[in-house]
């Protein structure tokens, strides 16, 4: 069977076809809140046959190492290479660690494309989609917006427990908590990525009913002070901060999979990617 190309690949991302039996998927608009339009391919050949097929967060030196290992010769990430939510290395002009990163993916016969509005353009938001299947959910969604997911538990939980258990099931040492832990909760919101601002969340709890909200990262004096001073009113609400790529790197396991059905005779791989932080 002839092998697909690169373009193909990426013409079947950004109609959605890759999820969905058409272009009907995407929701126009719907990646507002993050600025739109960083698809792109980043470097290589759009023409190229595609051999193999790499996926992750974002292309790390070590994932760049994991990729080219493989025998992929296209690596599809979420965020950019070059440290910036604009694809423009440009912006860090001189930075001897964007040069030799340039000279690595040149070397490595690599073809990176970027894939950041088209999922999450999906209906629902495809990063969302991964995120609660990994958290075991997917059953008890009722809601799905543009921008959020609310999950209704089958019974309520005690907000310690719902922490233990979004721990357990992406791996994380710790997260970050605003709010009180008191209430139980039935009804839980999730935002993926940098949606964790105000804006976004507030009316989750507020007009949405949501005890406890599950988001990637935000502003932080917005959202947590928000929290903070329901609490020392008498609320019981609460919100956990997980981490962008903690966050959004479940959707991105979630898009391997769909790819490797789209292009069942093409190997499609997945590398995780370590939280960039750690603690002491």
């Amino acid at each position: 069977m002839r092998e697909p190309t690169v373009r193909e690949v990426m013409d079947a991302l950004s109609s959605g076809v890759v999820w969905s039996a058409g272009a009907d998927a995407l929701q126009p608009g719907a990646s507002e809140e993050l600025g739109g339009g960083s698809d792109a391919l980043l470097h290589g050949d759009a023409s190229a046959a595609v051999r193999g097929i790499a996926v992750a967060f974002t292309a790390t030196i070590g994932v760049l190492r994991e990729a080219a290992s493989s025998g992929a010769n296209l690596l599809i990430v979420h965020e950019g290479a070059y440290y910036s939510h604009v694809n423009d290395p440009g912006e860090l002009a001189g930075s001897a660690v964007c040069a030799e990163k340039r000279r690595r993916i040149e070397r490595s016969g690599l073809a990176v494309y970027r894939c950041h509005d088209a999922v999450h353009r999906s209906a629902p938001d495809l990063i969302a989609e991964g995120l609660v299947r990994e958290l075991g959910w997917q059953m008890f969604e009722v809601r799905h917006t543009p921008a959020a997911s609310i999950v209704e538990l089958p019974m309520p939980m005690a907000g310690e427990r719902v922490v233990r258990h979004v721990k357990a099931c992406l791996g994380l040492e710790r997260v970050r908590i605003a709010g009180s832990l008191a209430a139980r909760c039935r009804r839980v919101g999730l935002l993926v990525g940098y949606r964790g601002g105000a804006k976004l969340a507030v009316p989750l709890l507020d007009r949405c009913g949501a005890d406890i909200v599950l988001y990637g990262e935000g502003p932080e004096w917005e959202t947590p002070e928000y929290v903070r001073d329901a609490a020392e009113l008498g609320g019981r609400s609460a919100v956990v901060a997980l981490g962008h790529l903690e966050s959004e790197q479940p959707g991105m396991k979630l898009l391997a999979e769909r790819l490797q059905a789209r292009f069942p005779d093409v190997p499609v791989r997945f590398c995780p990617v370590d939280p960039a932080f750690r603690s002491l």
